[in-house]
């Protein structure tokens, strides 16, 4: 009974995190002003979404909301915030902010993303806004991707192509890459909401440029984040990779993939905040 008193206490507690997190980057990233939101997916951004909510109608009626895939737009409609489409945006605007989880974040805000395999969109939003903000809890938060969250790296491929996009990624170094089956909903491999099959590719932990710049990474066959982002993404029939890399909002004008800030909910009940190393 113990255990299962402890076990209750850390899901209350992970979950707890994740709201104050929520919150506090809501409260501090949502400008009155703000017009157009994405709202990302995943078990954080439920509390996203209830606290601007919370704001109250005067705020939210003058603002438009981008889901990421079929939970985050059921969870924009349930709140009665106004519903758009990222196909909608129009020509030459972007988002002024997205929020939105993640697997896991390394020391650079590098981010994995996918775990809920609507990785194609949510990297479509982050990049269509100014600021993309990362709210996730304690457990997320890792020196180097790959360290904690050992499902692998989520890469959108196109079922034909799956067999040889498997192959490819076992000579690249990946450790039992693997299709996502569909159980236990469905049988068979899991479908995006874009109609592809997802396969899950662990790595060793990625390293950054200072590995490289302080020579502490001399392991043979690891990769350093970009460059193995940039060969994922070259390969024939992948649509879409899980690794959010390369620049932020504050270093590029628009396209940017990593946030601008990432808001970690921690145990003892306080929020810490990240922003890109200087």
């Amino acid at each position: 009974m113990a255990t299962s008193t402890t076990v209750e206490e850390q899901a209350r507690l992970v979950e707890s995190s994740k709201r104050l997190a929520a919150f506090q980057a809501v409260k501090d990233y949502l400008l009155p002003e703000y017009t157009r939101i994405g709202i990302g997916s995943g078990s954080t951004v439920v509390y996203v979404v209830e606290a601007i909510a919370g704001l109250g109608s005067a705020v939210t009626s003058k603002m438009a909301f981008y889901p990421t895939g079929s939970q985050s737009e059921e969870l924009i409609e349930a709140a009665g915030l106004n519903l758009q489409s990222i196909s909608k945006l129009p020509a030459g605007q972007q988002l002024d902010v997205a929020f939105d989880g993640a697997d896991e974040v390394d020391d650079d805000l590098n981010l994995i993303k996918g775990g809920g395999a609507c990785l194609w969109q949510e990297k479509i939003v982050a990049a269509s806004a100014k600021q993309f903000v990362c709210v996730a809890d304690f457990r997320k938060l890792s020196p180097r991707l790959g360290t904690a969250w050992k499902k692998g790296i989520p890469i959108e491929v196109l079922p034909m192509a799956a067999p040889r996009v498997l192959d490819e990624l076992l000579r690249m170094g990946a450790q039992k890459p693997r299709i996502r089956p569909g159980l236990p909903g469905k049988a068979g491999a899991i479908v995006t909401d874009n109609g592809m099959w997802i396969i899950d590719a662990p790595f060793a932990p990625l390293l950054l440029p200072k590995d490289i710049e302080t020579g502490s990474a001399l392991v043979t066959g690891m990769w350093t984040v970009d460059a193995l982002a940039d060969a994922l993404i070259k390969i024939p029939g992948v649509a879409e990779i899980g690794l959010f890399y390369g620049k932020n909002g504050l270093q590029v004008a628009s396209g940017a993939q990593k946030p601008v800030a990432a808001y970690f909910g921690l145990a003892d009940g306080t929020v810490e905040v990240k922003t890109p190393p200087s």
